[in-house]
């Protein structure tokens, strides 16, 4: 049985809705474990950009998907998730990844903002096709803080519900401040 941890609901929903031939964009790369799951779900046929601004980030999913064997599909670049729409058109997006934070076992200071995220999300909505998926993986509380997530929540209830609908479950019965798993399907 799955223990369903943020990630892996994530990606239980997102592997309903994303076929071979698509295009997906982790726009924090991480340590490529995001990466790794768009690459298989897409394919030869598909295509994947990663996005992160920190050069270990990049190194470790760039070596990740070159041991998968899956270097083709996936391409890493360094640079802001604020800049997703210099390298893809609009509405040409069928599934963007957020994971808000830190690097695990990074760097606990270089951490997602709300401002940058917020810039972010905006951009990949319109990257977004009708149809596309978007999920957010908001982390709050011990290094974080709140300021991001509270951020995040009021600018994610502001969307407008005839353009989209916005999804926000909840670990209701776990205990310090668990992750926030949101999905936005574009209308």
């Amino acid at each position: 049985m799955k223990t369903y941890q943020i990630t892996q609901w994530c990606h239980h929903f997102i592997q309903q809705n994303i076929n071979a031939g698509d295009f997906c964009i982790d726009a924090t790369a991480g340590n490529g474990n995001d990466t790794e799951f768009l690459c298989r779900l897409v394919g030869n046929s598909g295509k994947v950009l990663a996005f992160d601004i920190q050069q270990a980030a990049v190194d470790s999913t760039c070596a990740r998907l070159q041991t998968a064997g899956l270097s083709q599909i996936g391409k890493v670049i360094l640079d802001s998730h604020t800049h997703m729409k210099n390298y893809a058109d609009e509405q040409s997006v069928d599934c963007i990844m957020f994971n808000f934070g830190y690097l695990p076992g990074g760097d606990h200071a270089l951490a997602t903002r709300p401002d940058t995220s917020i810039e972010a999300i905006g951009q990949g909505l319109e990257l977004l096709k009708k149809g596309g998926l978007m999920s957010l993986c908001i982390y709050s509380g011990g290094d974080s803080g709140f300021e991001e997530r509270d951020a995040l929540l009021d600018y994610l209830k502001k969307l407008d519900s005839r353009k989209y609908i916005v999804i926000l479950s909840s670990y209701y019965n776990r205990p310090n401040n668990p992750p926030i798993p949101v999905f936005i399907i574009k209308l």
